[in-house]
């Protein structure tokens, strides 16, 4: 069984980890772990600690800080434990060994791919139409100086320019790989993580792409683990921080998740991944938004009238940081409007207004995975891409990540009678009124 290790070791040693300058390894952590084949390719990952002024530090619905000293941070370490022991083993570790203060299960991460089979609804064309991309774009939000971390299977740039009939800027430089993965930013064959990038730059075409393909680090398929998804969060937060803090845009989207409960401890185990705001991963997802990273997630594809075959969840399929409170998680309509069936709907596991709002899918559009850019993979990057065009014109510094999720909620196109609904979240996105209620903020209308 393939598990993360929390380990808390002397400040010195995690300053080390802290330190991006520093290259680390397993055994400048920890010597061994008895009954733990730790894994010396995966570079130890700094976990910051959630802090407040009062009230819980780990109830992500409070205004929260975040502590990377190294007499608070923890560092993740990865290894695997023979199954026939796991259970015994991952409960005697903390208890055994001063250091560890954590074990967790690493669960297979997938891309929200569409188990529908129905032909495309509409074109890219069209979508841009819907988002009034080119009066964005007159008016200086088109993602010019904003860096888009597409988190997914890798980009093919050539692909996208070709069938954009743009240019496609990935910088390289600020790009990232999981051990293992041939570092080619830009040149990974193309397939879902060609098809979010493409997506992206309907409202941004003048981002600038940063590839992290964590979902090409298992041998099989498309598919990766948690730990990658980490180690990759963890390079984005280093990302971040070495941008100017009056000017700091950074835009992430995430077309995967965790379909099952299977192969991670149960809901409601304090080592549990999908509903438990302390796991490592939601603490960076928190700590990332809060240093002014715009996060977006996919609301996932188990929507009860046509739920993909993997999933497992009985209830509150969206789990996880695709419902962290302080991501959008993305839900999935055509460009008639109309919500599809695959779309999951809240309440969410990690917060219970989930979806934030939906998002144009299910169009003809990269021709990277068939005839369809579709499922909520796709409605992730549109939205995202929104996010990128509109942080053109306003930094972090100028405008939380809060502040523009908030706003992106409040003007959304309502599909029910009640504001908000499980099935729609807010509303379908609507970059027009968006930038109408920012104008008013300053009051000012752009050239």
């Amino acid at each position: 069984m393939r598990v993360l290790i929390q380990l808390r070791p002397a400040a010195d040693v995690v300053a080390s980890v802290i330190d991006p300058d520093v290259r680390t390894t397993v055994a400048d952590i920890i010597g061994d772990l008895r009954g733990v084949l730790l894994d010396d390719a995966f570079e130890p990952v700094p976990v910051p600690r959630p802090v407040t002024a009062d009230g819980d530090p780990l109830s992500l619905h409070q205004r929260v800080g975040f502590s990377l000293t190294p007499e608070d941070a923890s560092v993740l370490v990865r290894g695997e434990i023979s199954d026939g022991e796991f259970a015994t083993r991952a409960a005697l570790l903390p208890a055994s060994v001063r250091e560890v203060v954590g074990v967790y299960v690493d669960p297979v991460i997938e891309p929200n791919a569409t188990c529908g089979g129905d032909g495309p609804v509409g074109d890219w064309q069209e979508v841009r139409r819907l988002l009034h991309a080119s009066d964005l774009w007159a008016r200086g939000n088109d993602g010019s100086g904003v860096a888009l971390a597409v988190v997914d299977s890798g980009i093919n740039a050539a692909h996208i320019k070709a069938r954009l009939g743009q240019a496609v800027t990935v910088d390289a430089a600020r790009s990232w790989s999981p051990s293992g993965v041939p570092r080619t930013p830009g040149r990974y064959p193309v397939d879902h993580g060609t098809m979010c990038a493409f997506d992206a730059l309907l409202a941004a075409p003048k981002a600038t792409l940063l590839d992290i393909p964590v979902l090409l680090s298992r041998s099989s398929g498309i598919s990766g683990l948690l730990s990658d998804a980490i180690a990759a969060y963890s390079h984005l937060t280093n990302v971040l921080k070495a941008m100017p803090a009056a000017s700091r845009s950074l835009v992430v989207t995430n077309s995967w998740g965790l379909f099952s409960p299977q192969g991670d401890f149960p809901p409601g185990h304090p080592s549990n991944y999908s509903d438990n705001p302390a796991h490592p991963f939601n603490v960076i997802v928190g700590s990332l938004e809060d240093a002014g990273a715009d996060i977006l997630f996919a609301a996932g594809n188990c929507g009860r009238e046509c739920p993909d075959r993997r999933c497992g969840f009985r209830d509150r399929p969206i789990n996880g940081a695709n419902s962290h409170p302080s991501v959008a998680s993305v839900g999935g309509v055509d460009t008639r409007g109309e919500r599809v069936g695959y779309s999951s709907q809240g309440p969410g596991r990690l917060s219970d207004r989930k979806p934030d709002f939906c998002a144009y899918t299910h169009f003809a559009g990269s021709g990277a995975v068939g005839a369809a850019d579709t499922g909520t993979s796709a409605a992730c990057p549109v939205a995202a891409g929104v996010v990128a065009a509109l942080r053109a014109r306003r930094s972090a510094a100028q405008l939380s990540p809060a502040q523009l999720r908030t706003l992106i909620n409040r003007t959304a196109d309502d599909r029910s009678t009640v504001g908000f609904d499980y099935d729609y979240g807010y509303g379908v996105i609507d970059p027009a009124a968006v930038l109408a209620a920012l104008e008013r903020q300053t009051g000012t209308r752009a050239a």
